[in-house]
């Protein structure tokens, strides 16, 4: 059945309610918009559901939210975890209340318990609940930090992190036999309730968390003195982050804490913001004027679904606030927890630090510093949480930090997913440590520069929509395969690493080897002089990415290596 087709029974069919109908009949005559929302059903990647909100097979509505469910459904009867149940969490963008109603009912129909959160929650939460709960999966719908007009479904697994090999295939396989509506099934919230499926769930998990939370913090003693003269700016950009992030910081004792009143509450239109993510400093004009305002030490900001955290700090020499990347943060964190851990002997035997292929290379060096154990894995934080998983299976190694370059880290096992919320607690723990030596979180990073070296990173991406762009993007990785650049950015290229292949080439000697990771659509180049870049699709946003790295000696050196690298690349 062709789009035009499938876009009739749409219109026409009894199973679409109304208001669907009226969607798509208001669309007649426009045949682009027609075929782009009919031509495919949402892809159902490894991790989830992520597109546009509206009516049609390839938009995020009740009707493809249940047919991915169903799939789900599907593969937990047959691993017998029905009575395992399973947790949902929800954020603040359009529609995903009725998405998780939705999706718990189809769940219900099929004989499956399901945790409901009361309301919005951030997504680590939702991790933490799976295991709390002793559930065999979970659900959380959030399109994390993607434009208004996005909403998504993310699945995690048992162990709490989202859904990793071989559980992603196996879901997949299940949804895409999931060819019709008429195999889809679902029932009233008064008969799930009445039979026991139905549970909304909220103020125990809160608690719970918060505990896991605070168990983090290594100094808690030092906070109340240093909290007296520090003042905290955050916004949750109209997410999830508000109240979670606020009872943390207040338990530990830092009372000064100014929220920005114009982003506090939950609203999925983000009036304030055309994108809600910390990455993008137009997000920061309300904040930074506040912290303006109020003399603030460290300014802070989490995406909708709190599992990103941005950062700016004070410049001592110039008094002006300076951005941090997810990487600066994240090694700001890492070698707090690392040293404080050293320092007062709690760290735990044949400890590991985790973070992505894409992530800072300053990690090795602080890893090596504090004799601990570096893993690389393909880009994704769920990479990361099944390591943990892996560790505890083989007593291999304990899990100390996790962390990605897009803003997201993880300290301790409570939760298989990045968290924003932990993250703003062990950053400000640190921050009021630094205050303590006359130093703000800029000075600390700076100290780190003179310590491990300038590493810089950078990210550019190209966004190419729609069935042409999708076709462009690979294309472009097919050429990068066929005809392999010899140097980048005035860098020598030392060896070429296709994830997809399984392949690590080295130039000079011709030498094959394995990567040791799973199978991706990833090439990164090996470069001389430290540097490096990474090329690969996303798999959540039409765009192919461009990550890039180099070490300098000084800041203007990296800066300017940095630069060199970039024109190359885009």
């Amino acid at each position: 059945m062709g789009y035009k087709e499938v876009y009739e029974k749409w219109c026409t069919d009894g199973y679409f309610d109304e208001t669907t109908k009226e969607e798509l009949r208001a669309l007649k005559g426009n045949d682009t918009e027609i075929e782009d929302r009919f031509y495919r059903q949402l892809e159902f990647g490894t991790g989830g559901l992520r597109g546009i909100i509206g009516a049609g097979t390839n938009r995020m509505n009740i009707y493809t939210v249940r047919q991915a469910t169903q799939g789900l459904a599907n593969y937990i009867l047959s691993r017998g975890g029905e009575d395992k149940g399973v947790a949902i969490a929800f954020d603040s963008r359009i529609m995903s209340p009725e998405f998780a109603k939705e999706a718990a009912l189809c769940l219900n129909a099929n004989g499956i318990k399901t945790y409901l959160f009361e309301s919005l929650r951030p997504t680590p939460e939702l991790s933490f609940a799976v295991r709390f709960l002793g559930c065999i999966s979970g659900i959380v719908i959030t399109a994390s930090h993607n434009p208004r007009e996005y909403n998504g479904y993310k699945v995690y697994w048992e162990d709490g992190a989202q859904i990793t090999p071989p559980h992603d295939k196996n879901i997949l396989a299940e949804v895409s036999k999931v060819t019709d509506f008429d195999q889809v099934k679902t029932m009233s919230e008064e008969d799930a309730v009445s039979a026991g499926l139905h549970k909304m769930i909220g103020r125990e998990i809160d608690d719970a968390y918060m505990e896991q939370l605070k168990a983090e913090s290594i100094h808690p003693e030092l906070i109340p003195e240093a909290a007296k003269n520090m003042k905290i700016v955050y916004t949750p950009l109209h997410g999830t982050g508000n109240l979670p992030v606020r009872r943390v910081l207040k338990e530990l004792g830092f009372d000064q804490v100014y929220v920005v009143k114009e982003q506090e509450l939950p609203d999925g239109t983000f009036p304030t913001v055309a994108y809600p993510n910390p990455e993008d400093e137009k997000a920061w004009t309300l904040a930074l004027s506040l912290a303006e305002e109020v003399g603030g030490d460290i300014i802070l900001a989490t995406d909708p679904d709190a599992d990103r955290l941005g950062v700016y700090a004070k410049d001592t020499k110039t008094g002006k606030y300076v951005s941090f990347t997810g990487n600066m943060s994240g090694m700001l964190i890492a070698e707090y927890i690392l040293r404080e851990r050293a320092k007062t002997g709690t760290m735990p035997e044949n400890p590991a630090l985790v973070e992505t292929i894409v992530t800072t290379d300053m990690a090795k060096a602080i890893a090596k510093a504090y004799d601990t154990a570096l893993i690389e894995v393909l880009t994704g934080f769920k990479y990361i949480g099944e390591q943990i998983k892996f560790f505890e299976q083989e007593n291999s190694h304990h899990y100390v930090f996790g962390l990605e370059e897009s803003y997201g880290c993880l300290a301790g096992t409570y939760a298989r997913d990045k968290d924003a919320c932990v993250a703003v607690m062990m950053l400000c723990e640190a921050a009021a440590y630094y205050k303590m030596q006359g130093k703000t979180l800029w000075d600390a990073m700076v100290d780190m520069y003179e310590t491990y070296g300038y590493y810089k990173e950078g990210l550019s991406t190209l966004t190419l929509k729609g069935i042409d762009g999708a076709r462009e993007i690979q294309e472009m990785m097919k050429e990068f395969r066929v005809n392999p650049p010899k140097t980048l950015g005035g860098y020598k290229v030392l060896a070429v690493r296709d994830y997809q292949a399984d392949t690590r080439l080295d130039l000079e000697s011709g030498t094959v080897t394995a990567t040791g990771l799973p199978k991706s659509n990833v090439l990164y180049y090996e470069l001389e002089d430290n540097a490096w870049c990474c090329v690969r699709p996303s798999g959540t946003e039409p765009k192919i990415k461009f990550y890039y790295g180099v070490k300098g000696t000084s800041m203007e050196d990296a800066r300017e290596k940095l630069e060199g690298l970039k024109r190359d690349l885009v």
